[in-house]
């Protein structure tokens, strides 16, 4: 497979985040399209990705949290709007891993980590 940059796998992976977040949230709570969307920035903005980061954080394994720094350590070219530099990079580093266990078609990961994810928020 093609090596990526960790800005190339935080593509992907916020592309694949945000359909998961949309299937999570059509099944367990469905509502107006406004309240989806309101409910969907809870786990998409970059405050929301740092918080996801956090509770899978010591479920990764090796090479994940490698992924993951590759993501948050790279040279981003814009700056964050709404966020701190550090809940921005950590974000990233989170859109990273997504990004590459879907590339690698680890889907059954991918579904364990978001699952805890998830699993926090329905709590």
């Amino acid at each position: 497979m093609l090596q990526l940059s960790g800005q190339q796998l935080a593509y992907i992976g916020d592309a694949v985040f945000e359909v998961y977040v949309r299937k999570y949230l059509i099944k367990h709570k469905p509502s107006t399209v406004n309240m989806l969307h309101q409910n969907a920035i809870y786990f998409t903005s970059a405050t929301g990705q740092e918080r996801a980061f956090h509770l899978i954080e010591e479920h990764l394994t090796k090479e994940e949290l490698r992924t993951f720094k590759r993501g948050r350590n790279s040279n981003a070219k814009s700056k964050p709007k709404n966020a701190s530099v550090k809940t921005y990079n950590t974000a990233t580093g989170f859109e990273s891993l997504v990004g590459n266990l879907y590339l690698t078609k680890k889907e059954a990961r991918l579904n364990e980590l978001l699952s805890i994810i998830f699993d926090a928020s329905a709590n």
